[in-house]
């Protein structure tokens, strides 16, 4: 009977302290249940721009803002015309040229043969072309009218110079106001301010002129009259 009644003693011991067990395993700190068997957290998704490795904007815990990404600028700025990028074409007589006879006033034009837009700015250098040979070149004295301005050139597009001479007065050969020798040239040679030099002649006729001087235009958009 002693015995019997240890070993009931023992079961109700053991199934006390089985049932002690299970209650503080069972809750969490705050004395809520958690079926994982651990404590329980709080798990948010992060928002939109968060950064997943938890880092925040000044330690506030809030995210940081999106990085703005700035937008491609393309083409960007134009390059110089070069010698090898533009073709002058054939002169033109003026409309509105001096009083007199001959040849007072020619238009020239500059064309963008390159396939990239190109840039321009100043006057042009005027010459007599020589006889086969650049040394022969007789250059003239140019005077500059109004000013020049930066002129932005498409593929293709053109921009114009005109070139108003002293007048040969007369008929025939003519003659000069000044006294000095008329003088005619077939073709004449044009600079272009950084795109080098090129020869042009007179759609109808030859360059005459008198005292190796003419007055220029920068070139511009606008085609002159």
């Amino acid at each position: 009977m002693q015995y019997t009644e240890g070993v009931r003693r023992t079961a109700s011991a053991l199934v006390v302290a089985a049932a002690a067990a299970a209650l503080m395993t069972g809750c969490t700190p705050s004395g809520e249940a958690d079926a994982s068997g651990g404590p329980s957290q709080s798990v948010q998704s992060p928002a939109p721009g968060t950064a997943t490795d938890g880092s925040s904007s000044g330690g506030t815990g809030q995210a940081k803002p999106p990085v703005p990404v700035s937008p491609t600028v393309s083409g960007g700025k134009a390059k110089p015309c070069t010698v090898d990028g533009v073709k002058v074409t054939e002169a033109r007589q003026a409309a509105v040229r001096p009083s007199g006879t001959g040849t007072g006033a020619a238009i020239v034009a500059v064309s963008n043969t390159s396939k990239s837009t190109c840039t321009l700015q100043g006057f042009p250098t005027v010459a007599g072309a020589g006889n086969g040979s650049p040394d022969k070149n007789v250059p003239l004295a140019t005077t500059h009218s109004g000013s020049a301005a930066m002129v932005s050139l498409a593929p293709g597009a053109r921009a114009w110079t005109k070139l108003t001479f002293v007048n040969v007065q007369g008929e025939a050969d003519g003659y000069c106001e000044s006294g000095a020798t008329p003088a005619s040239f077939p073709t004449l040679v044009v600079g272009v301010p950084g795109a080098g030099a090129h020869q042009t002649a007179l759609d109808d006729g030859v360059f005459a002129l008198c005292d190796n001087k003419a007055t220029v235009t920068a070139y511009s958009a606008t085609k002159p009259s």
